[in-house]
């Protein structure tokens, strides 16, 4: 399955050619880049392509044409935390004294293994950088995760991301967003790594 960009407002700005050609036929895809690359808005601009959204100044095509898409579902690790809507949790005290005492990490981790594998099989699960709060060895139970939802209930994943645990598997397909021209990029103010940015 591929999307194909004609034409899309904030991707013209960040200078990318149009059409912009995207592989999905992978089914754990990884979305690579810096900060404001355009990985989010990749993933979101896919979430409304699956929908059959229209958005103003974007124009996409999924091909091949009349591909069978399955219900799509977008996780974002920052909208998502159960911790910013503790009213919808009035009427299950266990799970309020859950939120109230468990770190960040474990409270995304038990959202993973909780929500997911509920998803209907063959869900195109796009994630909007679930490693957020997550330790590395959690991080590696995630991508255990993924690759058993792929395998054993038929899911495509498209993850927008920056942990090297989900890039560098041998089993994901990466995207590098980086080789476009991107105006959002930080420019080098803050110096390189491992110099000092105080004067």
């Amino acid at each position: 399955m591929y999307l194909k960009i004609l034409a899309h407002p904030v991707f013209t700005g960040l200078n990318y050619h149009m059409p912009m050609i995207v592989d999905l036929t992978h089914p754990l895809v990884m979305l690579q880049g810096e900060n404001g690359s355009g990985k989010s808005t990749l993933l979101h601009s896919l979430h409304y392509a699956l929908k059959g959204e229209q958005v103003e100044g974007y124009v996409y095509r999924l091909e091949p044409a009349g591909v069978n898409i399955g219900k799509s579902f977008l996780f974002d690790a920052e909208q998502h935390n159960p911790r910013n809507q503790m009213d919808s949790f009035q009427d299950q005290p266990e799970m309020l004294e859950f939120l109230r005492l468990a770190s960040h990490g474990q409270v995304m981790l038990a959202l993973f293994q909780e929500s997911f594998p509920k998803l209907p099989d063959g869900t195109i699960l796009l994630l909007d950088e679930p490693e957020m709060a997550l330790s590395v060895s959690n991080q590696r139970r995630v991508l255990k995760m993924l690759k058993e939802l792929v395998d054993q209930k038929g899911f495509r994943i498209v993850c927008a991301t920056h942990s090297p645990v989900l890039i560098d598997s041998s089993e994901t397909y990466v995207i590098n967003l980086d080789r476009h021209v991107n105006r959002n990029v930080m420019t080098t103010d803050m110096g390189i790594e491992g110099a000092s940015t105080i004067q």
